[in-house]
C-alpha cells in the first residue's frame, strides 16, 4: 500500500513521491531500516552533507515497522538529563520540517497529560517537572482538581481503583501523523538522490581487516565503507550479522482506535499505573496504547482479549463517558527494549558500523532529528556531544542511563 502512494500528498499529479531505482554495485553509505530513523538520516546525510550516493534499504515497505505501528504522540518531557535536550530540541524540529519539506504532517500540539495515581508517584512527576524547567522544558505539576478542568472527562473520586492525585502536564506535547512523516522524508531523501530500495532483504554484512566492506541482499550485493543499523525491532537480528550481540529484548505493543466520537478529548492523556494512554483523532477515533505484552516474539498481526479488556476497563476507570465506546481496529508493533530504556546510538569495533536501535516505544518522536545527528557522525566520523552518553560501550562500562524513572510502572493486569 505505502510503495504506491502517489503525489496526490504532495505537488504534481502523475508522480509517486520517491522513485523506484535499481540496485547499484556500491554506496557510499547503507542504511538498513525504511523508517523515520532510517529516512531521517539519510535525508540529512543529502542535505546537510551532500552524501547523496546513499541506499535505504527495507525488506518490506517504507514505515512497514515502528513507524507505522505506533500511536504518534510526541513529547519531550523525559526523566533523564541525556534525553531531555535530544526530545527537546525533536519537538522544536517538527513545524520546521513541515515547511521544508512542503507536506502536511498534521502536527497537533495538544499538551500532554501524565496522571499520578498515589502520593509516591506524584513526587516523581514532582522531581521530574523540576528537572524538566531546569533544563527549560515547560512542564508544571497539575493537582487534581486542576487536572479535571484541563480534562472535564476525568473522574478525580475515589471510585477508580487507583484515584488521582494530580497530573504532570508538558503544553509542547502533541501528536503527528506518522504515515505523513514517512512519507515526507521519503519523498525529501528521494528528491536530493537518494535510493530507496523497498522489498530488498539484507542477508548479511562483509567485514574485511575489522572494517565494513559490503552488504549482501536478496537482489544482489552492494559495495560500502558504511553501514547504519536503523532496523527497530529487527537491529538485534542485523547486528548479529557483524557478531555484536545487542542487550534489547524484543516485546510486542498492542494499539487500538475506537468508532469516531465527538470530539471531547482535547489533550492527550496518560496513566503509568493504568499502562495505558490516549488521545482523539482528527476523525474523533480514540487512539490508545498500553503497556508491552510480556513475552518475546516478531508477531505483528495477532490480537489479545486479555488486551482488550485491559484496555477498556482502563479507560471507563479514567473518563467514564468512555463506558460502551466500540473498539473499530487493533494492531501490534514492535518494542526494542534496552536494560536502561535509553536507546543505542553508537559506533562500534568495526569501522564503518553504526546502530540507532533500542528506542523502545519512544522511537518515533525523536525519529528525524536523532535521523540529523547520526547523519552528523555518519558524514564526520566524529559522534556528536548530544549523542556521547548513548553509547553501547555504556553497558560495559556499567554507566546505565536512568530513564527508566519516566517509564510506566509495572503493574500486573487482572
Amino acid at each position: 500500500m505505502f510503495r504506491d502512494i502517489t503525489s496526490r500528498f504532495g505537488r504534481g499529479t502523475d508522480r509517486r513521491l520517491w522513485h523506484k531505482r535499481a540496485l547499484q554495485k556500491s554506496y557510499d553509505a547503507v542504511i538498513i531500516g525504511g523508517g523515520l530513523h532510517g529516512l531521517g538520516a539519510a535525508y540529512y546525510l543529502g542535505r546537510d552533507h551532500g552524501m547523496t550516493n546513499v541506499a535505504v534499504l527495507e525488506r518490506r515497505y517504507v514505515g512497514y515497522g515502528g513507524s507505522g505501528r505506533n500511536t504518534s504522540i510526541v513529547r519531550s518531557n523525559q526523566r533523564s538529563k541525556e534525553n531531555i535536550p535530544l526530545y527537546d530540541e525533536g519537538m522544536k524540529l517538527w513545524p520546521e520540517l513541515m515547511r521544508e519539506l512542503d507536506f502536511n504532517l498534521m502536527y497537533f500540539n495538544c499538551g500532554n497529560l501524565n496522571l499520578a495515581h498515589s502520593e509516591a508517584e506524584a513526587s516523581a512527576f514532582k522531581m521530574t517537572v523540576a528537572t524538566a524547567q531546569y533544563m527549560g522544558v515547560q512542564s508544571e505539576f497539575l493537582n487534581a482538581k486542576e487536572c479535571k478542568k484541563l480534562v472535564p472527562q476525568l473522574d478525580i473520586s475515589d471510585r477508580p481503583r487507583y484515584p488521582i492525585f494530580g497530573g504532570m502536564y508538558h503544553p509542547p506535547g502533541g501528536t503527528v501523523r506518522h504515515d505523513a512523516v514517512v512519507w515526507a522524508l521519503a519523498k525529501g531523501a528521494d528528491k536530493l538522490g537518494i535510493h530507496i530500495h523497498q522489498l530488498t532483504e539484507v542477508q548479511g554484512i562483509d567485514v574485511e581487516n575489522g572494517k565494513i566492506a559490503g552488504v549482501r541482499t536478496d537482489k544482489g550485493n552492494i559495495r560500502t565503507p558504511i553501514v547504519l543499523n536503523a532496523a527497530g525491532g529487527y537491529s538485534p537480528t542485523v547486528s548479529t550479522m557483524v557478531g555484536i550481540d545487542l542487550p534489547i529484548s524484543v516485546l510486542p505493543l498492542q494499539a487500538m482506535v475506537s468508532e469516531p466520537l465527538k470530539p471531547f478529548l482535547h489533550h492527550v492523556v496518560s496513566s503509568g499505573r493504568y499502562h495505558a494512554y490516549a488521545s482523539q483523532s482528527l476523525k474523533g477515533e480514540i487512539v490508545t496504547g498500553s503497556h508491552m505484552d510480556p513475552w518475546p516474539t516478531y508477531n505483528t498481526t495477532y490480537t489479545t482479549a486479555r488486551y482488550l479488556k485491559h484496555q477498556g476497563e482502563a479507560l471507563i476507570e479514567m473518563m467514564p463517558c468512555m463506558r460502551g465506546t466500540k473498539f473499530m481496529r487493533i494492531w501490534a508493533g514492535l518494542t526494542d527494549m534496552t536494560p536502561d530504556m535509553a536507546p543505542i546510538m553508537s559506533d562500534s569495533n568495526i569501522e564503518g558500523y553504526y546502530m540507532d536501535c533500542g528506542w523502545g516505544y519512544f522511537g518515533f518522536k525523536s525519529g528525524p532529528i536523532t535521523g540529523r545527528y547520526m547523519a552528523q557522525w555518519l558524514a564526520s566520523r566524529k559522534c556528536p556531544d548530544i549523542l556521547g552518553p548513548f553509547s553501547l560501550r555504556r553497558y560495559r562500562d556499567y554507566n546505565l542511563q536512568r530513564e527508566t524513572a519516566a517509564t510506566m510502572y509495572y503493574t500486573p493486569w487482572n
